[in-house]
């Protein structure tokens, strides 16, 4: 990856994405929010902006809502 590419994804990044790390300590309260029927993306603005750009963390947040949905 070329420096202008880095650069160019920096700058394309949402200033409220919460990174992996936030968001993977969040991913449960935010998958009961979702839930629950109550507004995760309002609540975890960050993780839900992380969400939109980070595939391995979608894989995630999408096993675990399976996991529990078929409690």
């Amino acid at each position: 990856m070329s420096d202008w590419s880095s650069l160019e994804r920096f700058l394309r990044t949402d200033p409220l994405d919460a990174g992996c790390a936030d968001t993977f300590d969040l991913l449960d309260l935010y998958v009961e929010e979702r839930l629950a029927g109550g507004d995760p993306e309002g609540r975890f603005p960050g993780v839900a902006a992380h969400l939109r750009i980070c595939d391995p963390c979608v894989d995630d947040y999408e096993g675990l809502l399976a996991a529990v949905s078929t409690r």
